[in-house]
């Protein structure tokens, strides 16, 4: 076995995907089965249980994970600790607060694995090169490249009645204590349920949104990807369509530097993003009567 083997492999357990743990490590999916195979061979043993939506890890791959990560981890750090300091690309990266960790994390690290770049992190609003944000938070002066598109659940306390329910619709939240998160998703709720909203608290990020819902405080509309390892909230669909499309914006009106024109060559490099190309932020339109349309929440 090798230091990548044990990397690809680290990738898979920590990612539960063969497809994901390829689009973190920057490589094809075979080169991720063909790591697994070999370290599977070499071992003596099988590493993971696999099916249609993923991967689960046996026993063998719970035993071997510390250890890879360890080897892995020390490498890099070696790796680092013979880096001569060489001028270095400044990149200034504005992160919309609400972005998903795991994606950032995927997305962040082949950037600062870079010996030439220096990522400098920033709020939405501030100065900066680039920014990492929804679209519908994109200026007419920007471009847009699509990064992923996520929907919005409801998150509710354990023990909350609508639990009972597979999936929510908007009138079943009206009257409903909610967290109101700042952003646009109660207001659309509001107008489909043709009623009030009951507002029991207001959060500037989603980890506080979160805890209030986990205490029993309310209801709050996430990112899907906020949930996804929570165990302290009941998370439920909702039927209206509630998305967002998050992307990477710079200016339109200067040409990119070379710290920039560096990220987007890594993000089109990257298979989990899947752009589709740099475009404008198209102007909305009112929807077609009739016709249901697609809600993008700030």
């Amino acid at each position: 076995m090798d230091i990548r083997e044990l990397r690809y492999f680290s990738a898979v357990f920590e990612e539960r995907s063969l497809t994901r743990a390829a689009a973190r490590c920057y490589v094809s999916q075979p080169s991720i089965s063909l790591a697994i195979a070999n370290l599977e061979t070499e071992l003596g043993t099988e590493l993971f249980l696999r099916h249609r939506k993923g991967v689960v890890p046996l026993e063998a791959a719970e035993r071997l994970q510390p250890i890879a990560r360890r080897i892995v981890d020390e490498a890099d750090a070696a790796r680092n600790l013979f880096r001569h300091g060489s001028p270095k690309q400044v990149l200034k990266l504005g992160l919309m607060r609400t972005l998903d960790g795991r994606r950032v994390t995927a997305l962040l690290k082949p950037l600062t694995a870079r010996e030439d770049l220096r990522l400098h992190i920033v709020g939405p609003t501030e100065q900066a090169d680039a920014r990492i944000i929804a679209r519908s938070l994109a200026g007419d002066a920007e471009h847009f490249l699509s990064l992923w598109s996520e929907r919005y659940v409801a998150a509710l306390p354990l023990a909350h009645p609508l639990t009972l329910k597979p999936r929510l619709r908007a009138a079943d939240l009206a009257d409903v204590a909610m967290i109101d998160r700042c952003h646009c998703e109660h207001s659309v709720l509001a107008g489909r349920s043709g009623k009030p909203r009951e507002i029991a608290a207001i959060a500037e990020t989603e980890d506080w949104a979160l805890a209030l819902v986990a205490a029993g405080v309310g209801v709050a509309i996430v990112p899907e990807g906020e949930v996804r390892d929570r165990r302290d909230v009941a998370v439920r669909e909702i039927e209206m369509t509630l998305k967002r499309q998050v992307g990477l914006a710079y200016p339109a009106s200067r040409a990119p530097t070379e710290a920039l024109r560096t990220l987007i060559a890594t993000l089109r490099a990257s298979a989990l993003p899947r752009p589709r190309g740099a475009t404008r932020p198209p102007k909305r339109t009112a929807a077609k009567p009739g016709r249901r349309r697609k809600v993008a929440p700030g």
